[in-house]
C-alpha cells in the first residue's frame, strides 16, 4: 500500500518513544511505501487534496533514523492510507486539517477517521460515559468553577484542548489561586476550562490502556515523579509494566464498540484507579513502552486492523 504520514517534524523525534515512528517502521517492514509531510504542507485546491512532502525510509538508528527522497507534491486521494498523527493542541489549525482530509476519506482510509477525531476531543468524549468518570465540569464561567471547587474541595484544573500535561494544576482545599489561574488561562484563549475531582489514586499511577479497533491490547502505568501531580512521560512520569484489571476491561467493553464503529483504530485511554479520565484519539502514544514490557507487537496489530479495513473498503463494506 501507499501510506502517507501527516505528522510533526520527523528530525527531532525520539525513535525509542515516538509511536508514529514505530507505526512507520512496521509499515515499511510489511512492504508498504511511505510518504511524509507536515500539517502545514496539506492543501485543498480545486477539488483535490494535496500535500508537499517526501518519500520516506526509516531505520532504527539514533541520529540517522530516516532518509527523505526528492520533495514532491502528491494527490492524497491516490494513497491507500493517510495517518493523522500531528500532536495537539486541538486548535482551529488542527480542526481544519480534519475537514480537508474528510474530502478523501474513506476511499483513502484516514486513520483515525478525521470526522470523529474532530467530534471526539479527548476530554469531551468521556462526557458520554459519566458513570465511568470522576465528577467533571467544563466551563468558562469563574463562578461556576468556584462552586465546583467548593463542592469537591480538591480538584484538577486544566485547558480543555491541551496535551502532554501542559497547564495542569492541582488546587487543594487550602489553595486560593483559582481566580489567578483563571485570569492566566482566559487572557490568551476563549476556550473553556475543564475541572475534575482530584483522584488520590494518581500517586499509584495513571494507566494508559491502548485499544486497537476497539479492543484493549495492553496497558502501561505512568507514575508521577516525586513531588509531581502529573504522570505524563513528557514531564517526567515513569512508565511501569502493569496488567489490565476487571475494571479496565469493563471500561473498554463500554467504549470499545463506539471507537470501532467510528473508525478510531488506534486509541489510548487514561484510567486513574477505577475512573476513566481521557480518551485520546488525536495522536496517542505508548506503543514502544507496551511492546517492551509485554513483548507484543502492537504496531503489527494496528496494521492488521488497517489492512482488514482496507479490504472491507474495497468491497464497499466500510462505512462512516
Amino acid at each position: 500500500m501507499k501510506i502517507a504520514f501527516q505528522m510533526d517534524p520527523i528530525g527531532p523525534i525520539n525513535i525509542n518513544a515516538d509511536s508514529s515512528f514505530r507505526i512507520a517502521e512496521e509499515a515499511q517492514a510489511r512492504g508498504h511505501d511511505l510518504f511524509y509531510y507536515t500539517p502545514e504542507r496539506l492543501s485543498y485546491r480545486e477539488g483535490r487534496v494535496l500535500a508537499r512532502g517526501w518519500p520516506l525510509t526509516v531505520r532504527r538508528k539514533e541520529g540517522d533514523h530516516f532518509t527523505l527522497g526528492e520533495e514532491t507534491e502528491v494527490d492524497l486521494s491516490t494513497f491507500d492510507v493517510v495517518w493523522l498523527r500531528q500532536d495537539p493542541p486541538f486548535d482551529m489549525f488542527y480542526i481544519t486539517t480534519t475537514h480537508i482530509l474528510d474530502r478523501i476519506h474513506p476511499k483513502t482510509l484516514v486513520v483515525n477517521d478525521p470526522f470523529w477525531v474532530r467530534n471526539f476531543p479527548e476530554k469531551l468524549l468521556v462526557l458520554d460515559f459519566p458513570d465511568l468518570t470522576p465528577p467533571t465540569m467544563i466551563a468558562r464561567d469563574l463562578e461556576a468553577l468556584k462552586a465546583f471547587k467548593a463542592e469537591h474541595q480538591d480538584v484538577i484544573l486544566k485547558p480543555l484542548y491541551g496535551n502532554g500535561g501542559a497547564g495542569v494544576f492541582r488546587l487543594t482545599p487550602e489553595d486560593r489561586n483559582l481566580a489567578s489561574l483563571y485570569e492566566l488561562f482566559t487572557a490568551n484563549s476563549r476556550e473553556p476550562l475543564i475541572m475534575q475531582k482530584f483522584l488520590p489514586d494518581v500517586s499509584n499511577g495513571d494507566k494508559r490502556v491502548i485499544l486497537v479497533d476497539g479492543e484493549p491490547v495492553g496497558a502501561i502505568n505512568r507514575v508521577p515523579a516525586a513531588g509531581e501531580t502529573r504522570s505524563n512521560m513528557h514531564v517526567g512520569g515513569r512508565p511501569e509494566k502493569v496488567g489490565l484489571t476487571e475494571r479496565d476491561l469493563e471500561i473498554c467493553a463500554r467504549i470499545g464498540p463506539l471507537l470501532k464503529e467510528k473508525g478510531q483504530v488506534f486509541v489510548g485511554i487514561d484510567v486513574i484507579g477505577d475512573y476513566l479520565t481521557e480518551i485520546n484519539v488525536t495522536s496517542p502514544t505508548g506503543i514502544h513502552e507496551l511492546e517492551r514490557f509485554d513483548g507484543v507487537n502492537i504496531a503489527e496489530k494496528i496494521w492488521e486492523a488497517i489492512e482488514a479495513r482496507r479490504a472491507l473498503g474495497k468491497i464497499g463494506v466500510l462505512k462512516r
